[in-house]
């Protein structure tokens, strides 16, 4: 889609997310797709089917994007997040994901499924939705009249200093080619179908998972919707401007955006290329509403968060299952509360949520949406069997 104006290309841009997000929703509840239930039905029953789902939904978003990757259509070296930026911060990726993954325990959904819930009339989830974009946002955003934020005053001085900066991009590929050599871009391509097929064999391996065709089509879809916010956001438009081309992540980052637009304070918030998150992207939510929804704040993000509620709504309401739900104690509500304050400290630290790191994140094969993930599952296990342990 070629156009003359970013305003239009914006719009298409945001559109287009939306309808995904829709997409992702209305499936997301139809199958009953959580991650968190994921973990749950693995560690409480040894049932693996929508932990498989899962897993095939990073599948097909690895295969999405090496076909990207390799066909030329995109590059997803420098996105935001910086998946693969040269900043390896394992200490970060690791304890985020692990408190990310206490958080969605106890608030019985990540922040995708408690989107997913808020569209089919869950109350409690508004509460959960709250805590994470304003942990989240106050993680990012300086507290009114400091400089300082929660991530500067609580985990900075400590987690940085484990940081590593690498010689290279953090992806596999990247990590292999500079130490044994290699075309790191020939390396992505095979790691990415082989990984991808590996996981494609494990999940079909399983004759119940093949006979259950919500959580067959929970992953493909999920999957598709991951790298297609990705084609969206990094080859879907092209903006020409004085006879030159640009991308629509290209051109809101150049420097002469004030000479070809005219007005500096217009230039939009949160453009690059990107996928499906939810957990930075609910505090963009939060500070479009702060700033009166002046458009210039409306995010990729946004139209995420705002999609999947849509989506789930609609299909709350065609399959007549909208149910308003509240909390049944304050032993319940407090559980909801501290998970989103987790989820949205959790999510920021490690770089992402179960769809953020889990999906989005490894779909570009970074080394550090491995850990981040390995630290969701291990917090939420370990939460798991704490709760078990005190039920007994």
């Amino acid at each position: 889609m070629i156009f003359d104006n970013f305003s239009n290309a914006q719009f298409a841009v945001l559109g287009a997310t939306f309808a995904i997000a829709i997409i992702m929703g209305l499936v997301a509840n139809k199958t009953s797709f959580c991650t968190r239930g994921a973990v749950a039905d693995w560690v409480n029953h040894g049932q693996k089917n929508r932990m498989r789902s899962w897993l095939l939904a990073m599948a097909v978003a690895i295969a999405g994007v090496v076909v990207m990757e390799a066909s030329g259509i995109a590059s997803f070296n420098h996105t935001l997040p910086p998946y693969r930026g040269s900043n390896f911060a394992w200490l970060e990726y690791l304890s985020g994901g692990f408190l990310f993954g206490v958080g969605m325990t106890f608030a019985n959904g990540c922040g995708n499924r408690t989107l997913v819930r808020i569209g089919g009339g869950n109350l409690k989830s508004l509460i959960v939705i709250s805590m994470i974009g304003i942990t989240a946002y106050f993680m990012i955003t300086p507290f009114p009249g400091t400089d300082k934020t929660l991530y500067s005053e609580i985990f900075y001085h400590w987690t940085s200093k484990a940081s590593v900066t690498l010689a290279s991009e953090q992806d596999l590929a990247s990590l292999i080619s500079s130490h044994l050599g290699g075309s790191v871009m020939l390396l992505r391509t095979v790691i990415g179908i082989v990984l991808a097929s590996a996981i494609g064999v494990y999940v079909f391996k399983s004759a119940e998972f093949r006979k259950s065709s919500d959580h067959v089509l929970a992953g493909l879809v999920i999957g598709v919707t991951v790298f297609a916010t990705w084609y969206i956001t990094s080859a879907m438009v092209t903006i020409i401007s004085d006879g030159d081309p640009y991308s629509w992540a290209e051109y809101a980052s150049i420097d002469s955006w004030d000479m070809l637009e005219d007005d500096s304070d217009a230039r939009p918030r949160d453009v690059g290329i990107q996928s499906l998150s939810f957990v930075s992207t609910v505090a963009q939510t939060l500070r479009f509403g702060l700033h009166q929804f002046n458009t210039i704040y409306a995010t990729v993000g946004v139209m995420a968060v705002l999609g999947v509620i849509l989506g789930s709504f609609i299909w709350s309401m065609l399959s007549r299952k909208f149910k308003f739900e509240w909390f049944s104690d304050m032993s319940d509500f407090l559980e909801h509360f501290l998970g989103g304050t987790l989820m949205g400290i959790g999510g920021i630290l490690g770089l992402g949520c179960t769809i953020g790191q889990g999906i989005s994140g490894i779909s570009t094969l970074a080394s550090g949406s491995f850990l981040a993930f390995a630290g969701i599952v291990s917090g939420s296990v370990v939460t798991l069997k704490f709760f078990l342990k005190n039920d007994k």
